[in-house]
């Protein structure tokens, strides 16, 4: 943990994770999904909680994502890295928190990176900061920053491989869902509809997900997990369209390498005479905090067994549990607002509300119903009117059945949400029509 090791792996990792949040902040911007997802709304879905987080006002979030994808490109020079990184991170953050209707998996892996990219010493070479700074060049570092990614990535890959363990998974109907939307691509639009494809990528996607850490750390499969990680983040590119986020799984890939060869391919420099290594003195505070940290992760993707029912019916548990690509939703939903003073009955209109993308969810995700039902008994409290808020929808998971998900007799305006607990409003998945 505390050997000191060359610190060209963290380096050039500097260099890509820069490069790759900065195009995934202006590229944003470019493609619209700014707008679509923070501008043009009317109301946002933040995580419950977090709703004093909202989207600036005006051109106010294009600025915001500029300024990110600035920091950016300073965190691929390390120009003062420290607070580059640090403020990223907490701009991310807020992004994160503040919108869910768009919420992926990867967009939480990039938070938890923007902190431990912060803290750790990536600007010691390779960097302005190292120009600037006399005596701050060095080319080691400890071996504990390089592990802190590697049980990260073994974390987040175990523990996708093991969600995908179950019988829409093995039976292939979800690849089928998934990959019906993809039938009028170019070319491989055709073979991504055939079973044989299906199972394929089923098979591949839990051997790949399980053995590709280990598979990097062993030098006689190093090169052959490398190749296959190449394909396999390729294809997710390509047929999923998810960002920079393929891009940088790659760039990880360089803390599987010798030191040597990653400061030989990218460097072209020699690493200097380094020290003798000794403890640092705040070791025992260093391995507090890497204990703690580590612990959440392993035990944040088990809480959804603590509730009630199955996570894919009821969506308790499921976000940052690193559960990807297992699932498919629809639903149909109608909001009836009830006036507690004279009884009167008013259908809620969805689209005088919500954009399509937000009433898709709100049909579908029991925080999305919750939340929308909170937003209603706010906005009529406006003109004086103090409500309740019932739900009749039914929802069908990949190609199950449609079955009743709210309980409608249930005013969703006054119960409060359980961030813990099971929501007992939510119906059993065996519910009978």
């Amino acid at each position: 943990m505390f050997k000191k090791i060359d610190n060209a792996q963290l380096v050039v990792f500097r260099v890509f994770y820069g490069l790759l949040v900065s195009a995934e902040c202006y590229g944003a911007i470019a493609t619209g999904w700014v707008r679509k997802t923070l501008v043009e709304p009317k109301f946002t879905f933040s995580f419950i909680g977090f709703e004093w987080l909202q989207p600036l006002p005006g051109n106010g979030m294009y600025i915001y994502f500029a300024i990110m994808g600035t920091l950016g490109i300073l965190i691929t020079l390390g120009y003062r890295y420290r607070f580059s990184a640090l403020a990223f991170a907490v701009l991310w953050t807020g992004v994160y928190l503040m919108q869910k209707t768009s919420y992926n998996n990867h967009y939480y892996l990039l938070m938890l990176l923007g902190y431990i990219m912060a803290f750790l010493p990536a600007n010691r070479d390779f960097s302005m900061d190292a120009k600037r700074i006399q005596g701050f060049r060095t080319t080691s570092m400890y071996n504990w920053v390089r592990w802190m990614i590697i049980l990260q990535l073994f974390i987040v890959y175990t523990y996708a491989s093991v969600a995908k363990l179950y019988g829409d998974w093995l039976d292939f109907s979800i690849i089928e869902i998934l990959m019906k939307s993809k039938a009028d691509y170019y070319l491989i639009g055709d073979i991504l509809q055939e079973k044989w494809v299906h199972k394929i990528i089923a098979f591949f996607g839990i051997f790949f997900d399980l053995l590709v850490v280990p598979a990097l750390l062993w030098k006689p499969t190093r090169k052959i997990a490398f190749a296959l990680s190449i394909f396999f983040h390729l294809f997710n590119s390509i047929v999923f369209q998810i960002g920079i986020f393929p891009y940088l799984s790659l760039a990880f890939i360089v803390f599987f390498f010798p030191p040597s060869t990653i400061r030989r391919v990218f460097l072209r420099r020699k690493a200097m005479e380094e020290e003798a290594a000794s403890l640092p003195k705040n070791k025992n505070l260093v391995l507090a905090i890497l204990g703690t940290y580590f612990v959440v992760q392993l035990l944040l993707p088990l809480r959804h067994h603590t509730f009630q029912d199955d996570v894919l019916w009821t969506e308790e548990g499921h976000r940052l549990s690193w559960r990807m690509m297992l699932r498919s939703r629809s639903g149909s939903v109608r909001f009836k607002v009830v006036d507690k003073e004279n009884g009167k009955t008013e259908v809620v209109k969805l689209g005088d509300h919500l954009t399509k993308k937000q009433r898709r969810k709100v049909a579908c995700y029991p925080d999305f119903t919750w939340q929308f039902a909170q937003y209603l008994k706010k906005d009529y409290a406006k003109n004086g009117k103090d409500i309740q808020v019932f739900v009749e929808n039914k929802v069908k998971v990949n190609q199950g059945k449609f079955q009743q998900f709210i309980d409608p007799e249930v005013d969703l305006a006054s119960v409060p949400w359980k961030h813990f607990g099971h929501n007992e409003w939510i119906l059993p998945s065996q519910q009978e029509e």
